[in-house]
């Protein structure tokens, strides 16, 4: 039977609509079955206490529960490894921190490939470190530190809560981008605090000037957000997207992140996925100018 030209490219163009109808309603009826969100640390740590307030947000929304586990260990590789193998269905999530993108310059041998394994989706907040200093320490301030560290090659100790660790990867930048030898001890009690490592000031502590007024383009802080594995459809990411951004703007959990010591950060999943790049540009350089290789 021969078809009438304009009947044929309408039911041509019919056909090729029904992949996208169908993925369109498969996102509206997502998520089908109870969500994993696995989680590179144990239960009680800062990006656990996250993923549960993201979780319980999420299945409210969605209507499925978002269960967190966590899968500690390998410095946080165990848990992403997973997620990477996982169905790339929506089903299985990531809590990815800035430890993942640091990783692939710490852990050479990887067997997965950060950026290219993981969708990302969202970020949810950032976290400002401190950069303080014992009261009797003679420098009041970045300028007078960076003049007495210059002053006093290789005499000033860095404390750290590890090698590898956030606390220890922002000192290597700092002696990198301000060219000193260290930086003061970081402990716990009295301390002088001298700046904050964002960008910009940190809401909790407002009359603490930021490090990029002294070091300018110095950053470091800690970060939290989820990705999924790659070719989960763009509809499931975009739809989760949508919702962990309505979280972030609710009063309440902006609270409850805001006690945790985060500043909100949202994010488009393409524009979390380059800042993820640049996080891992710019980690990976510090990471190689000090040498550091765990193993």
């Amino acid at each position: 039977m021969k078809l009438p030209r304009r009947k044929f490219l309408h039911l041509a163009a019919g056909a090729a609509a029904l992949p996208v109808v169908l993925r369109v309603a498969w996102a509206q009826t997502y998520p089908t079955r109870p969500v994993r969100i696995i989680v590179g640390v144990g239960a009680g740590g800062a990006p656990d206490i996250v993923a549960r307030l993201m979780g319980q947000w999420l299945s409210e929304r969605l209507g499925q529960p978002f269960i967190v586990e966590n899968k500690p260990g390998a410095g946080t590789n165990i848990a992403t490894e997973a997620v990477v193998r996982a169905p790339a269905d929506g089903h299985t999530l990531l809590q990815a921190t800035l430890t993942n993108a640091y990783n692939a310059a710490l852990y050479p041998k990887l067997s997965f490939n950060f950026i290219r394994d993981i969708a990302p989706i969202s970020s949810i907040m950032r976290t400002p470190l401190v950069m303080v200093a014992n009261p009797v320490f003679p420098a009041k301030s970045v300028p007078e530190f960076i003049a007495f560290a210059k002053a006093n090659p290789g005499k000033i100790n860095m404390a750290s809560s590890g090698a590898g660790n956030l606390t220890h990867l922002a000192g290597e930048l700092f002696k990198m981008m301000a060219d000193v030898d260290s930086i003061e001890n970081i402990r716990a009690g009295k301390l002088r605090a001298l700046a904050v490592t964002t960008a910009a000031r940190a809401p909790m502590l407002p009359d603490i000037r930021p490090m990029a007024e002294f070091v300018p383009g110095y950053e470091a802080s800690g970060w939290q957000g989820v990705g999924a594995p790659r070719n989960t459809p763009d509809e499931i990411i975009e739809r989760l997207n949508q919702e962990i951004n309505a979280g972030l703007a609710d009063p309440t959990l902006k609270g409850r992140l805001a006690s945790l010591g985060g500043v909100v950060f949202t994010n488009t999943p393409a524009s979390f996925g380059t800042f993820i790049s640049e996080e891992t540009e710019k980690w990976g350089k510090a990471i190689r100018a000090a040498n550091i290789k765990l193993e």
